[in-house]
């Protein structure tokens, strides 16, 4: 346990078809949403053994990638000393064989882990949705139709990380715990390096379980402002994009279901694509020339979408109008030349 003793908010007796998702979201904090998927049958299976029934059932044998750790990290998945690798094995297999695998290791007390990560529902258990998953009649998921991902295995834990999109993870199956903190935080958190990393999310350097304030003196400032959330099956925790999140699987076997969805239209480029052009272009330029370009960058990027432009004729606006498909492609191929000059 983190000591951290702050609690993330817990609201009860939502119904499945009736979460204020727009309130929730205007919110910018985590939620728990309790007991939201206790009726999901998965979320009903009494036993290990029952749940890998249920998921079997969906199964069609496609292989699916699986994480493996030695049993003396203790589930934690992250760099090797040096940090010039990752500490775990990924194998491609069949989840069924997987799945055996982990009831067997059900009362191993020194057991490797394996976690089959991120696997496409839709995808690699086609119907399961039809009878698991969200109420999402809000107008926000018509627009942007979530990413609805598997996350399957053993005592884990992976490391704190950001992602680029909003989370609801529904845990379906054991406990988990997880430690949020502020986008902010990042510099306390002491990312890792950008290559290599599990699925393209740098994670920290830092076990904040058991922190070492020698080496990561600045730490104690992230754990003063984390929280906790604690899943029991069936409950379901919303949290906004960019927030960096640690995630345990507490159980001898552990899944969890969730939805990862954006609301920026599916022509924007990828910030990570930015600020890896950036680490080029701006990083190590002179101290007054990256003032002068982080003014440049509050007009133009981070103040009003509206502002650069607004005093121009119409025609003359170009690329400081409003963005939309046609642009954005235009301003790409753009980027791409200028790029390979």
């Amino acid at each position: 346990m983190t000591g951290i003793a702050r609690k993330t908010r817990a609201v009860e007796g939502i119904a499945p078809d009736a979460v204020p998702y727009d309130e929730l979201m205007a919110a910018e904090r985590p939620v728990i949403l309790k007991g939201l998927v206790r009726d999901w049958p998965l979320a009903r299976a009494a036993s290990p053994d029952a749940a890998v029934a249920c998921l079997k059932s969906f199964y069609r044998g496609q292989p699916v990638v699986a994480f493996i750790g030695r049993p003396e990290h203790q589930g934690r998945f992250g760099y090797t000393a040096d940090a010039t690798q990752l500490d775990f094995e990924s194998a491609r297999g069949r989840l069924d064989e997987y799945l055996d695998i982990l009831l067997g290791l059900l009362d191993e007390d020194e057991a490797p882990t394996f976690y089959i990560g991120s696997t496409d529902v839709d995808t690699f258990l086609p119907g399961f949705r039809a009878e698991n998953d969200l109420v999402l009649n809000h107008a926000m998921f018509k627009a942007n139709p979530p990413l609805v991902a598997a996350w399957i295995g053993n005592r884990s834990t992976a490391l704190a990380h950001y992602d680029m999109s909003n989370n609801i993870a529904c845990c379906l199956v054991g406990h988990r715990r997880f430690t949020l903190f502020p986008p902010e935080q990042i510099g306390n958190l002491y990312p890792g390096p950008l290559e290599p990393t599990p699925g393209g999310q740098v994670l920290t350097m830092a076990n904040i379980n058991a922190p070492d304030f020698e080496r990561f003196p600045r730490l104690r400032e992230a754990l003063a402002v984390g929280e906790v959330a604690d899943l029991e099956p069936g409950d379901a925790l919303l949290y906004p994009a960019m927030w960096w999140h640690e995630v345990e699987a507490l159980d001898p076997f552990n899944v969890m279901v969730n939805y990862w969805w954006n609301t920026s239209p599916q022509y924007m480029a990828t910030p990570q694509n930015t600020l890896l052009h950036a680490l080029l272009s701006l990083r190590d330029r002179p101290e007054q020339e990256k003032r002068a370009w982080r003014a440049v960058f509050d007009y133009y990027v981070f103040g009003p979408a509206e502002r650069a432009g607004a005093h121009l004729p119409e025609a003359a606006r170009g690329n400081l109008a409003a963005m939309d498909e046609m642009k954005a492609r235009r301003l790409r191929a753009q980027l791409v030349r200028k790029l390979n000059r």
